[in-house]
């Protein structure tokens, strides 16, 4: 009963997220505005940002109330949350992971120059990720294509997603098999959290300039792909785990 009265409980706040972040349709929950879309590239680009605000805050939520059970010494109940978190870091990793692809996808059609931002290394925690992004600084510096700069950046931005997922995942296993409360384990789940929400910030970014580049044609296909991600992405189930 305590896995369904926790999925219950993360339904609930997931709900209330919803309507608090997606109060305003014009966006005024996001805190990284860009420069406006033309025309109905905001249609397409604003309800992608706010699953992502979403889910990336839901998964804050959970992992915050890890921390508060861990801090009441409760450490077989905060480990329970964090296999919670584990679930919802799940899809939004299907979620972002699932745009980098679209987004890979439609950038050889693209026209005319793609401004790159460049992912800094110094805006990230975890050792790993740090190392990652360090090595596709140097790449990035021997390119002078703007495509070929952005697909590099895609391709890091995929494989960090790859790199925290696995992370997380393996932090979890081990931590809720051991129902381990060091600092050095809490502080890891930390990174991880901090360091993922970047990389999703960072593909919105990407994907608001990859859409302001495309012509009516593309942006209408590439409106249809996101549009199935995010009916991918709604779909909840609460399946409380056999006791």
């Amino acid at each position: 009963m305590g896995w369904l009265f926790g999925g219950l409980t993360l339904a609930a706040v997931a709900f209330l997220l919803r309507r608090i972040l997606h109060m305003d349709g014009e966006g005024k929950a996001q805190g990284y505005r860009l420069g406006a879309l033309r025309g109905g590239l905001h249609t397409i680009y604003q309800p992608v940002a706010q699953e992502v605000e979403t889910q990336t805050a839901i998964l804050g939520v959970t992992l915050n109330e890890a921390f508060d059970e861990r801090e009441t010494a409760r450490h077989e109940m905060a480990w329970h949350i964090v296999r919670l978190a584990e679930r919802e870091w799940e899809r939004l990793a299907e979620l972002v992971v699932g745009l980098q692809g679209v987004l890979n996808k439609y950038l050889p059609a693209t026209q005319g120059v793609v401004i790159v931002r460049r992912v800094a290394v110094g805006h990230f925690k975890s050792r790993t990720v740090i190392d990652n992004v360090a090595l596709y600084e140097f790449m990035d510096q021997l390119l002078f294509s703007s495509k070929g700069r952005f697909a590099l950046q895609l391709r890091l931005l995929f494989r960090t997603s790859a790199l925290l997922s696995k992370e997380f995942r393996r932090t979890c296993r081990e931590g809720e098999r051991t129902l381990d409360y060091s600092d050095e384990v809490w502080t890891r789940l930390d990174y991880h959290f901090h360091d993922f929400d970047l990389i999703a910030k960072e593909t919105l970014l990407a994907f608001h300039t990859l859409l302001a580049c495309q012509s009516p044609e593309g942006a209408q296909a590439l409106a249809s792909e996101v549009e199935s991600l995010l009916e991918r992405s709604r779909r909840v189930f609460l399946t409380p785990s056999p006791q």
